[in-house]
């Protein structure tokens, strides 16, 4: 049985750290580190919640090009099910260089690729309904938003399966598409920053008590350094973030939910499960790439005294 079906975003990350700044003209700088990573609110939710142990199961696209050969790689090493990453030849490989600074922020340069074309085939919708979990990470995508994905995660929902979602497209005219939506899913998890751009709203507690409002079962709102507020049945749910030495932030927020989910998984409550999320994502945090210096579920339940 498959633990959890990932549908959203799937980019080949591409990472060089630190970067303080770019060399002038044709000159060349050194950097410690270059590395392959795969990510994406669907592709890196998928990669970390398979190496906390979760049989996890990807509903994207990728190129028939040589970036979508080495991303579909990376997750069959990690152990990801990829029978739904659907292989196009009229688009590249969603791909992202990210030039990580010494802090861990990331300006980074993208390219649009098959990637936004992720669709709930008929196929992978039987794949969530038999999943104990859907992440819905890929809200603002050209086959994400209709009638018909609503028919199709309100199904997935109605046959057992608990839904998560996050954002991909934060843009306000959105809302209106979360209106309907978010009654079919039991957490959302959008950041501050993503709350901000939809609603306009800073207050975090705010903001997920907006989108709860809207439907959603519960609300959590990633705080980058902050931590994460939750609103669930009305109560406010603070969990500050652990303090680590930050090499990279590629990921976190997708490492957290991913924690999260994994958290559920093993039975745990509500207010325990945002804990996972938030030791997961700073073990993720403490490395380069997607998974950064995670190792697994092991690892996490040290810190929480599992």
């Amino acid at each position: 049985m498959t633990d959890l079906a990932c549908i959203g975003l799937t980019t080949l990350d591409i990472i060089a750290r630190p970067v303080s700044q770019l060399p002038p003209g044709g000159e060349t700088a050194l950097v410690e580190q270059i590395a392959l990573a795969p990510a994406g609110t669907a592709g890196g939710m998928a990669v970390v919640a398979a190496r906390l142990g979760l049989k996890a199961s990807l509903i994207s696209a990728i190129g028939k090009d040589r970036n979508g050969g080495i991303l579909k790689g990376l997750f069959e090493e990690e152990g990801v099910d990829t029978a739904h990453l659907l292989e196009r030849d009229d688009m590249p490989t969603s791909t992202t260089i990210l030039l990580v600074r010494k802090d861990g922020e990331r300006p980074n340069l993208h390219m649009l690729g098959a990637s936004v074309m992720s669709a709930f085939t008929p196929e992978a919708v039987e794949t969530a309904k038999a999943a104990r979990f859907l992440h819905f990470g890929g809200v603002g995508f050209p086959n994400l938003t209709g009638p018909q994905v609503l028919e199709a995660v309100g199904g997935i929902r109605a046959a057992g399966t608990f839904v998560t979602g996050d954002l991909i497209s934060p843009h306000p005219h959105l809302v209106e598409f979360l209106k309907s939506l978010l009654p079919h899913v039991d957490v959302f998890m959008p950041s501050l920053a993503e709350a901000k751009a939809l609603l306009g709203l800073e207050d975090p507690v705010e903001a997920a008590r907006a989108f709860a409002d809207m439907g959603a079962g519960a609300c959590v709102v990633k705080c980058g350094e902050a931590g994460c507020v939750a609103v669930k049945e009305g109560e406010v749910i603070r969990i500050p973030a652990r303090k680590v030495s930050v090499v990279d932030t590629t990921s976190c927020g997708d490492s957290f939910c991913a924690g999260f989910v994994a958290g559920l998984a093993k039975g745990a409550e509500f207010q325990r499960a945002l804990e996972y999320g938030t030791v997961t994502a700073s073990f993720v945090a403490q490395g380069a790439g997607t998974l950064g210096a995670l190792q697994g579920m092991k690892q996490v339940e040290e810190v929480l005294g599992a």
